[in-house]
């Protein structure tokens, strides 16, 4: 019973539209109740699992990616992706998805991309002749990207629900590959679509403007090698890496851009500072609710229950893949994780699969659901920069959709695509 008024109420919340956090903190709170335990209970787990120190990486990077994408870097980034594969077919979509890659690897956040690169390449997109879903399209599937490439505060959102216990460095190792997957098939997609919609292309700039651009896209890009070979060196910690990406964020977008005004400043602070807010509220209480799902034993349940279904390790991640899908339509990806971790990676970890393989199906999985209605925040930012309707985006998006989804599915049966570089720089 108590495990019905836990799942009871917060899908009777969410589906009245209560917050994410709220409606955690809720039913929570209900379950407690019925237990009889004392209410003090989920105040202190929700301090304690907003509280745990690995957690600290995120805030730090959060306001870097906020600086770099306030200091010019997204703009350099744009114009690299520009000389590279704007002369393709659909040169502008291209250059979309391209750029995503980039600052991915400066942001980690699939909203900082959709809101930094959509916010310049749709209205562009728009002037040069392009359809306003197609710009919208590419814009929030391209998002999916920065949340697999480091510093994807995610994944390290992943090792904490995980119990400290899997390598940030390795998680982050797992995600290039796939990252570098949809990349490919995202712009092959946006290529077919391009082809078919006759869309144009862009003039190629030539090799020298390619290095010059290259050049000075170079001190944004290099965060993403000092965060990820840091850490993989073993040379600092996640938190510690995190700190130093914000000096350096500071130094390249005050020093070197010369972007960094006392204006810019505070508004960096100001939007990190809700951000974090927004995602260790939801941390904190996904943390209780994941704190009871462990009191009523719901993680060893669901290992009988879908073992009892079948013993085929390929028909039991199918079934994960999907249930995770649905949870996604109307759960943001942070409490996705915190929730779902306990739960599905032991049921991963029974049936052979890795759990840093899982880490990284988990992640792109839950991605999907940030561009899939009801819940959906990164297709609801896009449509909002695009100034489109919802209904008028999801008509026409079902090829990115099922690009993504051909991608998830390749990631989930074949982990040699994540598994691979983790064990050759092990």
């Amino acid at each position: 019973m108590a495990i019905a008024i836990l799942f009871g109420v917060l899908l009777m919340l969410l589906v009245m539209g209560v917050p994410v956090g709220f409606a955690l903190i809720a039913a929570a709170l209900a379950t407690v109740l019925y237990l009889d335990l004392p209410a003090i209970v989920v105040v202190q787990q929700t301090a304690a699992g907003a509280g745990i120190t690995s957690l600290l990486a995120i805030p730090l990077f959060i306001f870097a990616g906020e600086m770099m994408m306030r200091g010019g870097i997204s703009d350099r980034l744009i114009a690299l992706a520009a000389s590279l594969v704007g002369h393709l077919r659909g040169g502008l979509g291209q250059v979309n998805v391209l750029a995503s890659l980039f600052f991915g690897g400066v942001s980690g956040s699939a909203i900082a991309d959709v809101s930094a690169i959509g916010g310049t390449m749709i209205p562009q997109m728009v002037n040069r002749g392009y359809d306003r879903d197609f710009a919208v399209n590419v814009s929030i599937s391209a998002a999916l990207v920065a949340l697999l490439v480091p510093p994807s505060h995610n994944l390290i959102l992943f090792s904490a629900a995980a119990g400290g216990s899997i390598s940030i460095a390795d998680l982050f190792a797992a995600g290039i590959a796939p990252a570098l997957l949809l990349t490919a098939v995202l712009m092959i997609t946006g290529w077919m679509i391009a082809r078919r919609r006759g869309y144009g292309t862009e003039a190629f700039p030539g090799l020298r403007e390619v290095v010059r651009r290259f050049i000075a896209a170079l001190p944004g890009l290099l965060l993403v090698a000092l965060i990820f070979i840091g850490i993989r060196a073993g040379i600092f910690t996640a938190i510690e890496s995190a700190s130093i990406a914000v000096i350096y964020a500071v130094l390249v977008t005050g020093v070197v851009y010369r972007h960094l005004t006392l204006g810019v400043f505070l508004e960096t602070c100001i939007g990190a500072v809700r951000t974090t807010g927004l995602i260790l509220f939801i941390i904190g209480a996904a943390a209780s609710f994941g704190w009871l799902l462990a009191y009523l034993e719901v993680p060893a349940a669901a290992v009988d229950f879908l073992t009892r279904i079948s013993e085929n390790k390929n028909v039991l991640l199918l079934l994960m893949v999907l249930l995770l899908l649905a949870l996604g339509t109307f759960m943001d990806l942070a409490p996705l994780i915190i929730i779902c971790t306990p739960i599905f990676l032991p049921i991963a970890k029974a049936i052979g699969v890795d759990p840093v393989h899982f880490g990284v199906i988990l992640i792109l999985t839950g991605g999907i659901g940030l561009i899939t209605p009801p819940v959906g925040s990164v297709l609801f930012v896009g449509t909002a920069i695009g100034k489109i309707s919802v209904t008028e985006t999801l008509r026409t998006i079902w090829p990115f959709y099922l690009a993504t989804l051909a991608v998830l599915f390749i990631v989930t049966f074949v982990p040699i695509v994540s598994l691979w570089l983790p064990a050759l720089l092990k």
